[in-house]
């Protein structure tokens, strides 16, 4: 059987990896005992794959850490959401009065209030600053 170069081209990767079987790997260390520009071009691929599997020095439990620290920002950003509209709705809030068909009387509650007015309105400034603060830190970017 006539082996060509190409089909010793598509056999290389699953050879460099080690996932091809005894006879793949036979027949391609066969082919490269002729092909001498072959064998030198496996060589650099060898010593380049070899130079780039430094163990990480990552921990084991990396992935874990992230997944619940994400999922715990996701749920302070939820509450945070929720908390600054109701604070904003509070702050925002009014009082009006009819009389029959027409509009007697309209006013916010900041003329009754103005105390608890600043403070819901604070609160929710915080709640909206944080908010988006977590949302910037939780972005992720595709690249």
């Amino acid at each position: 059987m006539n082996i060509t170069r190409d089909v010793i081209l598509d056999l290389l990767p699953l050879y460099l990896a080690d996932e091809a079987s005894p006879a793949t790997r036979a027949l391609v260390e066969e082919y490269v005992q002729q092909d001498a520009e072959l064998a030198r071009h496996i060589r650099l691929q060898r010593t380049d794959n070899l130079a780039g599997d430094v163990p990480s020095a990552l921990p084991p439990d990396l992935e874990l850490r992230s997944f619940r620290r994400t999922r715990r920002l996701l749920g302070v950003q939820k509450w945070l959401f929720g908390f600054g509209i109701f604070f904003v709705a509070v702050s925002l809030s009014n009082e009006s009065s009819f009389e029959g068909a027409h509009l007697k009387e309209f006013h916010f509650l900041l003329r009754d209030y103005p105390v608890e007015f600043g403070i819901c309105a604070v609160l929710g400034a915080a709640c909206w600053i944080a908010y988006f603060s977590i949302r910037r830190r939780l972005r992720t970017t595709a690249k």
